[in-house]
């Protein structure tokens, strides 16, 4: 594990090395892990020895593959709880309050669907942030709907910080929930949670947080931010596709019925009724990806201590700050956001002036640099921002990237600029 100060060399990268993609490309600068991380050798191999060494429906059996099964995956349910800080007084893991999903989006309808109904009626206010993601927003948006609830925006000021001022105009004693992202998947900024949180919480409101872009990036204790739910992906975060978790408090996923139903999920069932297993089988009907989350516990063991978090903030903190000075010196790169480098959290987003996003993320594809173009599922942030044609690019740094990526970046933009205006 490298120190933060040895993990800031940007010029040199140490973990490369452990990703067979990245190691097997070396023509590749790989800045879309906003979208999704690349994987380790070690995830790689925990899915393949999970099919070779314990394959098995877990909890369905009683024969030792099964068992096995059975076992790595309450391992890895405590692993996520440690993670995230869902511990008791005594230090002990809430394992029980982890239930596995697909993905973030799944995990928030999850929410939507199953808690809403239960606190929320007509006259009510579900808080939300402009800087949403579609999966953070059009849930809530269907929960208003079936409930005759308002939905109520945050909004930031121009360097998208949301102020003390605006989260006391809009959260008030109507405001039964209210749903944040920790960090903006376009803006790269980090909401103050916290506050929205105590916020609601005097209220008698509830508080849903979106760790998509957080989890993979920083340290993340839910007591501390004030969570009722939290949601995040293991793919962000160097696992598996197909694997979702959701974090709630018991007593409220205790009171919540299940989205889905079917094997595994139940207690007893006869002809004409049924009764529900205890958190977390309740939600988790049919069989699991057993392999993902096995895989997806050798994924944040890496994260957290091979690479450690505390140098995952430092590098890429030095990555963004070196491209936020390299891309600002050209003055046909139009950045968006905080003017402070620092406030962006691995992500860059930004235009090249009278070019589409998608003309510059094919002409960068030709270099070798991969980056994301589009709404980035955040349409009604990017109306807000009155970005032009409703898109921007998007560069998203993770820590095994390094200088070098930066700079082939930036090579690639000033090409961009010179197929449509010439070397002029």
């Amino acid at each position: 594990m490298l120190d933060a100060k040895a993990a800031a060399k940007i010029d040199e990268n140490p973990f490369k090395q452990d990703f067979p993609l990245l190691a097997g490309h070396p023509e590749l600068a790989f800045l879309d892990s906003a979208a999704t991380a690349q994987r380790p050798a070690c995830v790689l191999d925990a899915e393949r020895r999970f099919y070779e060494t314990m394959n098995a429906n877990p909890l369905r059996g009683l024969y030792s593959l099964s068992v096995a099964a059975t076992a790595e995956i309450g391992r890895v349910r405590e692993q996520v709880a440690r993670l995230i800080g869902a511990v008791d007084e005594n230090g002990r893991a809430l394992a029980q309050d982890v239930v596995f999903t697909r993905n973030t989006s799944e995990s928030l309808n999850l929410v939507a669907k199953s808690f809403s109904p239960l606190v929320l009626k007509a006259g009510d206010e579900v808080c939300v942030t402009i800087m949403e993601h579609h999966s953070d927003l059009i849930p809530w948006q269907q929960a208003c709907r079936a409930a005759g609830a308002t939905l109520v925006f945050l909004y930031p000021n121009e360097d998208g910080v949301i102020t003390d001022k605006e989260i006391a105009a809009k959260v008030g004693p109507k405001t039964r929930i209210c749903a944040a992202a920790e960090v903006s998947n376009v803006l790269g900024i980090r909401l103050p949670v916290e506050k929205i949180a105590a916020a609601v919480h005097a209220q008698g409101g509830y508080m849903v947080i979106d760790g998509a872009q957080s989890v993979p990036h920083m340290a993340v204790d839910v007591r501390a931010l004030g969570a009722d739910f939290l949601a995040f992906s293991a793919h962000k975060a160097l696992g598996p596709m197909g694997i979702g978790v959701l974090w709630g408090r018991h007593d409220l996923l205790d009171a919540m019925p299940p989205m889905l139903t079917g094997g595994e999920m139940i207690d007893s069932v006869t002809e004409q009724d049924a009764t529900w297993a205890p958190v977390p089988e309740k939600f988790e009907a049919g069989t699991q990806d057993a392999a993902g989350i096995y895989a997806t516990g050798e994924a944040l063991a890496y994260l957290t201590q091979t690479v450690g978090y505390e140098a995952v903030t430092a590098r890429e903190a030095a990555l963004v700050a070196y491209a936020w000075e390299r891309m600002g010196q050209l003055d046909f790169v139009e950045l968006i956001g905080h003017p402070d480098a620092s406030q962006h959290h691995g992500v860059i987003s930004f235009n090249v002036r009278g070019v589409h996003p998608h003309d510059v993320a094919s002409i960068l594809d030709m270099s070798g640099v991969c980056i994301r173009a589009g709404h980035h599922c955040a349409q009604p942030l990017l109306t807000w921002l009155g970005v032009e044609n409703l898109a921007c690019c998007r560069a998203s740094l993770a820590f095994y990237n390094d200088q070098s990526d930066v700079d082939r970046l930036v090579d690639a933009l000033t090409q961009v600029w010179t197929v449509f205006h010439g070397r002029d």
